[in-house]
């Protein structure tokens, strides 16, 4: 059974300040989890978490994270800014981004951001532009191709991605990116996503530090730095065990000793760039039951709706609900927990056993702090919902308000909106 991180009498609280719906995260456990990532990985002289912004760009949430010592990871110049507004600086930013204009990689290089090259072609590309100076330290993003496995069980397909080079267009980079006076380098892959496994980190590392020798021979270079990238997931389910990040670190660490280590290589930082298993556990999107309806299905309209959470539309993904003041009561009906968007797919939840609904019972939607409110979008002039932080000392505060029809209008030119 999942639990939340907050009781009903104090959410029934927040709603007499906040109307529903809106997003509610978790300080306490926010930082809990920057401190226990940072723990299994202290073994390493150089470690550092780059939260990547996409999954919660939110001032007040990247500004925890960085007390708590993380970087950021940004994909675009606007999470930059984002970044450089909220104290991040220097070696604290990588700017991990694909089809990018050039503006956008000059102004990483004028922040003093690692650039982490997705294609070779891009080598060429930064040549090209005027008064484009190259740092002395990139990365490069790998891509192996082919399906990454474990055992027996296909993981993902990353010849299927569009993102990365091959090992050829790697080595290759390396050689040309020195001929243009980069001096350290960095790796950085990704081969799976959202994993609930404590092994995924430590098979991608020993893989990735093999390749880190094979470039010694090939290049004559030691890498800086390997970026294990994101893939670490959360059990969104509640039947899934939550990863072990103590045992993961354990994990790295015995593959690093046994393959680097064991080669003369005992000072590469790891780098990690995790968003969903940093946050997606410490928010709740809060909504509130509207309309009960029953034709041949039972649904539950609330307030809410894909516009404040994407992923099960987008991708069928799974969120486990919570009927607040109903947690210890049997599962006795099956329910299509939907929003009100004009579009077949806006449901939380399809077929799912729940306790009986009534109208006005606060619903909990868990593990949305990660992809949450940074995917919401405004289909049928829906407007995006509130963010509110749950502070340590157990007070609530008002993290980004809800928007206004005058949001929705502000950017359309010529037109005069008045209420």
């Amino acid at each position: 059974m999942k639990q939340t991180f907050i009781n009903q009498e104090r959410l029934e609280a927040i709603t007499n300040d906040f109307p529903t719906p809106f997003h509610l995260y978790d300080e306490k456990g926010i930082r809990a989890t920057a401190r226990a990532l940072n723990a299994a990985f202290s073994w390493n002289k150089g470690f550092k978490e780059y939260f990547a912004v996409k999954a919660t760009p939110t001032p007040a949430i990247l500004k925890i994270l960085h007390e708590e010592g993380c970087g950021v990871d940004c994909a675009s110049y606007v999470e930059l800014l984002l970044s450089k507004k909220c104290g991040f600086s220097g070696d604290e930013m990588m700017f991990s981004s694909n089809d990018t204009p050039a503006y956008e990689y000059a102004y990483a290089n004028e922040l003093g951001a690692t650039i982490n090259l997705d294609a070779y072609e891009h080598i060429d590309f930064l040549t090209q532009q005027e008064n484009f100076e190259f740092p002395k330290t990139m990365s490069l993003r790998y891509n192996p191709g082919g399906v990454f496995a474990m055992g027996t069980q296909i993981m993902d397909n990353p010849e299927e991605s569009k993102f990365g080079m091959t090992k050829t267009q790697l080595i290759q980079g390396i050689k040309h990116l020195q001929s243009l006076g980069v001096e350290n380098f960095g790796l950085h892959s990704f081969l799976a996503s959202n994993t609930v496994t404590n092994d995924y980190y430590p098979e991608l590392a020993h893989q990735l530090f093999e390749l880190t020798l094979e470039i010694r021979t090939l290049t004559g270079v030691t890498l800086d730095f390997i970026n294990l990238s994101g893939g670490i997931g959360v059990n969104y389910r509640p039947d899934q065990k939550a990863n072990d990040i103590a045992t993961i670190g354990a994990g790295v660490h015995k593959v690093y000793d046994e393959v680097l280590v064991k080669n003369g290589i005992s000072d590469l930082k790891i780098y990690t760039e995790l968003g969903r298993f940093m946050l997606a556990p410490h928010g709740h999107l809060v909504t509130r039951v509207l309309h009960l309806k029953e034709t041949y299905r039972k649904y539950v309209g609330v307030d809410a709706s894909a516009v404040n959470l994407m992923r099960p539309a987008f991708y069928d993904a799974y969120h486990h609900i919570t009927v607040m003041g109903k947690e210890n009561q049997a599962p006795t009906e099956v329910y299509d927990v939907t929003g009100s968007l004009c579009e077949n797919n806006d449901k939380f939840a399809k077929q799912r056993a729940l306790p009986q609904i009534e109208v006005g019972d606060l619903l909990v939607i868990h593990d949305t702090g990660a992809h949450g409110y940074s995917m919401g979008y405004q289909y049928n002039a829906k407007l995006r919902s509130a963010e509110i932080l749950l502070q340590e000392d157990g007070s609530s505060r008002l993290i980004r308000r809800a928007e206004r029809p005058e949001d929705y209008f502000q950017t359309l030119d010529g037109f005069d909106f008045k209420l």
